[in-house]
């Protein structure tokens, strides 16, 4: 079946998904929203799009979309943090919902890509293994840098007039976010890993190095893109960094298809074509369906310098 082949799917991934044969997906590499209420009516497109209207940089906007939404702020007291545990299980059950069809459409030893924060991984871990998968890693991304956030605690003492501030000096709410978690689980293997290879084409991790060395999960020094032309999405990711993920994660067999269930700007389906692999996408909003289809046009076709086995 070849209809959906180099093709994005405008929808919900969990009624999407169903449209896909079974046994069908060599990889999936994906980037979901990393709350359950950011697909909720208080985080639908229009009102993403509101709040990129009032600040120039869309990337603060997601550094700001509060953790369990309208929990930011105010007194942790206990209806806080039972508001804050129902969110985040409302996110686990919601991300189950898609891993159930995404496991039938997955080839055995299908590697599955998953990121998220380093707050909620462990949650999405937990869904995609109810789902059938399992756990095999967690890669890290370390960005460039990370932006402080929290309450500094000098300051807020020293604008409530609380004698020797000073003495808070250093003292913070949280860490400086420098990573993101890459959630890697697979789909169960025939028998073992050469069995699964031979016929599925999956299965297998590439971990040579241009230095020779053995690759690690730890990813860094990745440049980040500077094209404005479709910064448009809140969280892309590196075009650099899509393409690493799909030389260690993707075998190059023939008939290997690259799935993007929450496709946003088409990063990772622009990798995959970069790469002379066959994709699918599927996105949610049409704005970003027009996006995805102007950076494939322009995109070098079989850019990659690695043939099909």
């Amino acid at each position: 079946m070849t209809e959906f082949i180099n093709t994005i799917l405008n929808g919900d991934c969990r009624e999407m998904l169903k449209m896909l044969p079974s046994d069908y997906i060599s990889a999936c590499i994906t980037d979901p929203p990393y709350n359950y209420e950011f697909i909720g009516h208080k985080w639908d497109n229009s009102e993403i799009q509101r709040r990129k209207e009032r600040i120039q940089d869309s990337k603060t906007l997601v550094k700001n979309i509060p953790y369990g939404s309208g929990l930011a702020g105010g007194v942790r007291n206990k209806r806080w943090y039972e508001k804050n545990r129902q969110n985040i299980l409302e996110y686990e059950d919601w991300c189950h919902e898609w891993a159930l069809e995404l496991y039938r459409v997955c080839k055995p030893g299908a590697t599955i890509l998953v990121f998220n924060s380093t707050r909620t991984v462990a949650h999405v871990q937990v869904a995609l293994e109810k789902a059938g998968f399992y756990a095999r890693d967690i890669v890290v991304y370390r960005r460039s840098s990370g932006i402080p956030k929290g309450i500094n605690m000098q300051k807020k003492l020293e604008q409530k007039g609380f004698k020797n501030p000073e003495e808070m000096e250093g003292w913070h709410s949280c860490l400086r976010s420098e990573w993101e978690a890459i959630c890697v689980l697979q789909k169960p293997l025939t028998n073992n890993y050469t069995e699964t290879l031979i016929q599925h084409g999956t299965g297998l991790f590439y971990t040579k190095m241009e230095d020779g060395g053995f690759q690690s999960n730890i990813l860094e020094n990745i440049k980040r893109d500077k094209t404005p032309d479709y910064n448009i999405h809140c969280t892309v990711k590196p075009l650099d960094l899509m393409k690493k993920l799909i030389n260690i994660f993707v075998p190059r067999t023939k008939g290997s298809i690259v799935l993007d269930p929450f496709a946003g700007s088409g990063t990772t389906l622009v990798a995959a074509k970069d790469a002379g692999l066959d994709y699918i996408g599927i996105e949610i909003e049409p704005t970003y369906i027009d996006i995805i289809n102007q950076r494939l046009d322009h995109s070098d076709e079989l850019k990659g310098n690695f043939s099909l086995l």
